[in-house]
């Protein structure tokens, strides 16, 4: 009898050791609380995890989570270069190594005799991963440079793809898509508790009630469904408390922070016609309030929270650490049934299809946000 979706995730989970949990950008705090959290519990079935998102920097509000700041922006390494020398008959006296102009020279000295040629091989190791797992993202692409460096891990590991949107492109294996959940946590804690719930601690259950709450701005989101409150209320019952929570996600903003985006609230400006909200944030007003690119990701959350009627967010910032020429960084969100990479294609943005960052050179925020503006514009007409 063919094996059902959670038996086959649990044939791979038992046959596979070293798993990789990666995301795309957006949704920051449902992919990162969803990541911990699905991370915890296969650590507890003694599995290797490491967590990679390209370029991921980890938000503030979302320091309070453990083991959060293991979470990598790249690879540090994915296999090992091999070099096998036979010694059979010459044997072993010394091995040594240095680094020179940028090369490694290995010196291997026999007992007797010398090696020849014929005696040295080489060989690439295997992935260091055996199973990958993709949380809430629409396709491989979106994965940035994790998958655009290392195709060949992609397609060579089995992938295991969890997500709750429709965008989805079903690019796994496994494909473990649930449309009618508000988070991708969601989706994680369902599977969780089909493979054994047994291990489900306070850890695990405030990584994914985080995601929940985060995504869902403390239960108060239009889509929000009475599953997702149900899953919350397990969740809890699991020992996650929801007032911590509330507190370090919404409750510890700093006064710097608070008038930073005070600044971004002024420069706020609105059109209506393409459903586009839109601010910019200088280096000076950085420098005043004390604060840096690290609060950037706040400012976002909270335009998207307190505009509900916006279909398109931008929001434009200089570098806080660059000052020889115009370097601007920018993050476009979009609503369902707009392709953020699409809408500004041009910048060579990263991302996803509703969450895309881009950086220019050369160019002035001002005049950067007119032409930004006007590139809406004209492909939302096409």
């Amino acid at each position: 009898m063919a094996l059902d979706q959670t038996q086959q995730i649990k044939k791979l989970l038992e046959d596979n050791k070293h798993i990789l949990i990666t995301f795309g950008s957006g949704d920051s705090g449902d992919s990162v609380g969803a990541a911990l959290g699905l991370s915890s519990y296969l650590k507890k079935l003694g599995k290797r995890v490491d967590i990679v998102s390209d370029g991921f920097e980890l938000p503030r509000q979302l320091k309070f989570l453990k083991n959060s700041e293991r979470i990598a922006s790249h690879f540090s390494h994915l296999q090992k270069f091999i070099i096998t020398v036979d010694v059979k008959e010459a044997g072993l006296q010394e091995l040594s190594y240095d680094v020179k102009d940028g090369k490694l020279r290995i010196f291997v000295t026999p007992k007797k005799g010398f090696f020849t040629k014929d005696k040295l091989r080489t060989a690439q190791s295997d992935f260091k991963y055996d199973l990958i797992i993709v949380l809430s993202t629409p396709d491989l692409e979106s994965l940035g440079r994790v998958y655009d460096n290392h195709v060949e891990l992609f397609y060579k590991v089995p992938i295991i793809n969890i997500d709750r949107k429709p965008t989805n492109e079903h690019f796994g294996q496994i494909n473990m898509v649930d449309l009618t959940s508000t988070t991708t946590a969601e989706v994680v804690f369902d599977l969780i508790q089909k493979l054994g719930n047994e291990h489900i601690d306070e850890e695990i259950s405030t990584a994914l009630l985080t995601s929940i709450i985060s995504n869902t701005r403390s239960f108060k989101a239009d889509n929000i469904k009475p599953q997702t409150l149900n899953t919350a209320s397990k969740l809890i019952g699991h020992g996650a408390d929801r007032d911590f929570v509330v507190k370090n996600l919404f409750h510890t903003r700093s006064i710097s922070a608070l008038k930073l985006w005070g600044q971004a609230l002024t420069n706020l400006q609105q059109d209506e016609e393409l459903g586009l909200v839109y601010t910019s944030v200088t280096r000076d007003d950085m420098s005043r309030t004390s604060t840096d690119k690290h609060d950037i990701p706040e400012i976002i959350d909270e335009l998207i929270s307190n505009s509900p009627e916006a279909k398109i967010t931008l929001l434009l910032f200089e570098d806080p650490d660059r000052n020889e020429e115009y370097i601007v960084h920018g993050k476009l969100v979009t609503d369902r049934g707009y392709n953020a990479l699409h809408l500004i294609n041009s910048y060579n943005p990263t991302g996803s299809s509703n969450y895309a960052s881009f950086t220019t050179r050369g160019i002035p925020l001002r005049q950067l946000q007119k032409d930004i503006h006007a590139t809406l514009r004209k492909q939302l007409k096409k």
